[in-house]
């Protein structure tokens, strides 16, 4: 069962990215390293609520 996750920046808390997920296989809340177009550099974001 796939599902919509949005993607929100660590330090600016801006919702920029939305990706799928599988939720069988990954239980925790995704994290990845991508760029924030707000604070000009590559942050962690991680999936919100």
């Amino acid at each position: 069962m796939r599902v919509k996750v949005i993607l929100a920046c660590e330090e600016c808390l801006n919702r920029n990215y939305s990706t799928v997920k599988n939720k069988q296989s990954n239980v925790e809340r995704l994290s990845v390293k991508k760029f924030c177009k707000r604070c000009g550099n590559h942050t962690l974001h991680k999936e919100t609520k």
